[in-house]
Parts: C-alpha cells; structure tokens; sequence
C-alpha cells in the first residue's frame, strides 16, 4: 500500500513538472508577453491542465471502484451457487447412503 502511494506521488509530482514544462512552451509563443503576464499566462495554464488531470484521475478511480464492486458482488453469486451445488450434491450422496 505504502508503495503504491509513493508511485501515485511521483507520478503526479511528474505530471506537475509536465505542467509546468508545457506551460513555459506555451508561453514563449507570446514573446510580447511582459514578466507578469507570463507569469500570469503559465500560472492559468499549469491551473488548468492540473484540474483536468484531477478530474481523469477522479473519473479513473471511480471506474475502478464500480467495477470492482461488480466483481465483488460477481464473485459473492458465484460462491453461493457454487455452495449451493455443494450442498445438493452432498444432501443426494447422504440420501443414496442410507
């Protein structure tokens, strides 16, 4: 667990680095651009793609979670039927026994 959590830090840590990365590019196409509106111009762009980012995230996550609570209840019919078919078949072995 603990790991997976250092995975999701970095990897996020290098989606901010490529935010900010991109947004510098971005900027230097408005070479008229004085050092606060630059400034100002990569703030709103690293702002926005990091919001985007979130938001796939936050969709990602709960897409993982509502298929796995399908598969859990999957795999909860499964057993009980196959519990089920234990119990018969063991209830007809004990009828044919006697």
């Amino acid at each position: 667990l603990e790991i997976a959590r250092l995975e999701g830090y970095l990897a996020w840590e290098a989606e901010v680095a490529a935010a900010q990365r991109d947004a510098r590019a971005f900027a230097d196409r408005f070479p008229w651009l004085g050092p606060d509106d630059r400034e100002a111009l990569e703030q709103a762009y690293t702002d926005d793609r990091l919001r985007y980012a979130e938001e796939v995230v936050d969709r990602a996550v709960g897409r993982c979670r509502a298929l796995a609570a399908r598969y859990r209840a999957e795999c909860r019919r499964i057993c009980a039927r196959w519990a089920a078919v234990c119990l018969s078949v063991a209830v007809a072995v004990a009828l044919l026994a006697v």
